[in-house]
């Protein structure tokens, strides 16, 4: 594949970013991505190897070393064709996927690795730019109904599967507009909400209904003081839904943020973060939000070091925060990897993003004890440095600290899906309360309750897009099994 020396002659190339101080300007993408001769070069490197386990790294099973070898011998248009018939969008993964099929390649054994999310971001925007993105309607209806509930990339990726089966689809969103947490989760800075908008075009042109504002729950909606975006303006209960729908499948995001529950959490200036990310979102999509959180001239913390806390540092930053500190209970990683050790899969390893290198404090092996306020506002918090010790994390004595805070954002990840929707359909719920369901290849993805369907976050768990992506292409082929007795969608 590629060029026989090639990955002994030609060294890794990055993807570029526009300069900080341009780029805090604004909140639109920023990354110079690979010009066709570096995107060659790049696929030049790819190994003829025995086994490649970047195809089995990739969730989806994208055919990496054929696409690699096409864009090398510059069949533009083949390459496209081979990562369409396993990715329905590599526009989201070429730009947000930490690309675990690298973290797999052979060469990065002892080398830096093929830069495949590279190769599929060139492929994908090169596609779109051609006009070789077209919608694909079926040739033959079925005259059945599938619902599926929640816009994200699951649900996007299996509307889509099974409309082109030729199944009638409604894709139901509680928000106003698709996407679930690509559209108010991830910043336009790292996704461009025109890459959603564009297959809503297409989803639509395939035969997919679209309806957004509509939450599908029973009479106590998401429930009580629930924090998670909902800006839905219709209610339908799952026996409607049942009743109209020959299949219903559930794809909403893990969105129950994790909380920190000690002394001072309830001042005000204490936010999850997904009450603060998403606000930003609509407001560059043009809408107007009364009180949006905004972090101008503010202390902020951050607490959690994941990808959702980089967010938090890098939308922060563009409001013109005074200082950004990003907190993580976890001991630094190291900077490097012990390949021997973990190749092929997902190394722990220090990594810096974008939004780091835009200017934040890190701060490792660090825990908060309390919120400390003054009149119902925060304005510090205390923290203690930790420890493993004896197999579990323990306070180090005599390291309190007290630090300055306008605004704690709670960036620690997501517990499980809204419980309210899991039980209102009834679905038993595994022990970390997402929708119990097996991915076995016949009967896979079904819930307990006749002709109710789970997958994304709604079954696995917070999770990556390219997961969600797979899992919706299955659970499309699930359905099309049950309602029609065969399927000839791939899984």
């Amino acid at each position: 594949m590629g060029k026989v020396t090639g990955f002994m002659e030609f060294a890794r190339i990055d993807e570029g970013y526009a300069p900080v101080e341009d780029r805090l300007k604004h909140y639109k993408e920023f990354v110079v991505g690979l010009n066709s001769q570096q995107a060659k070069q790049q696929g030049a490197r790819c190994m003829d190897c025995g086994t490649p386990f970047c195809n089995s790294g990739c969730p989806v099973n994208n055919i990496i070393p054929d696409f690699n070898d096409l864009v090398y011998r510059a069949d533009w248009a083949a390459a496209f064709h081979v990562l369409d018939s396993t990715n329905n969008f590599p526009e989201f993964t070429g730009r947000i996927c930490p690309a675990p099929c690298e973290a797999a390649c052979v060469l990065n054994i002892n080398d830096e690795p093929v830069g495949i999310k590279s190769i599929e971001h060139a492929i994908i925007d090169r596609a779109w730019e051609e006009g070789w993105v077209q919608a694909r309607p079926p040739k033959h209806q079925t005259g059945k109904k599938v619902a599926v509930v929640g816009s994200g990339p699951a649900g996007m990726a299996a509307a889509q599967q099974l409309a082109r089966a030729g199944h009638s689809v409604t894709l139901f969103e509680k928000n106003d507009r698709i996407g679930g947490l690509l559209r108010y989760g991830i910043p336009d800075f790292k996704l461009d909400k025109v890459h959603i908008d564009r297959r809503a075009v297409q989803l639509q042109a395939e035969g997919v209904t679209i309806r957004t504002g509509v939450l599908i729950a029973g009479k106590e909606g998401m429930g009580k003081d629930s924090k998670v975006t909902n800006w839905a303006k219709e209610t339908i209960s799952p026996e409607q839904l049942k009743a109209d729908f020959d299949a219903v499948l559930l794809t909403g995001g893990s969105e129950q943020s994790r909380d920190l529950p000690v002394p001072g959490r309830d001042l005000d200036g204490v936010h999850y973060a997904m009450e603060f990310l998403p606000q930003q979102n609509k407001i560059n999509a043009g809408d107007k939000i009364k009180g949006q959180l905004r972090a101008d001239g503010k202390d902020v913390i951050v607490i959690g070091g994941g990808d959702t806390g980089s967010d938090c540092v890098g939308t922060s930053n563009r409001h013109g925060a005074k200082s950004v500190t990003q907190f993580e209970v976890m001991p630094m990683p190291p900077e490097e990897e012990n390949k021997p050790m973990v190749w092929p899969y997902w190394p722990i390893k220090l990594r810096t993003s974008s939004s780091h290198e835009e200017g934040a404090v890190r701060e490792f092996a660090i825990s908060t004890k309390n919120f400390n306020g003054d009149k119902g506002k925060v304005k510090s918090l205390t923290t203690v440095q930790v420890e493993f010790k004896d197999g579990k994390l323990s306070e180090v004595k005599g390291t309190e600290k007290e630090w300055p805070a306008d605004m704690v954002l709670l960036a620690m990840g997501f517990v499980n899906p809204v419980a309210t929707v899991l039980d209102a359909f009834g679905v038993d719920k595994d022990a970390r309360g997402n929708a119990r369901a097996t991915t076995d290849f016949t009967g896979g993805y079904a819930t307990n309750v006749d002709k109710v369907f789970a997958a994304g976050d709604m079954r696995r768990g917070q999770s990556l897009v390219v997961w969600a992506i797979r899992e919706g292409r299955q659970a499309a082929r699930s359905i099309d099994e049950f309602l029609m007795g065969w399927s000839d969608l791939p899984r």
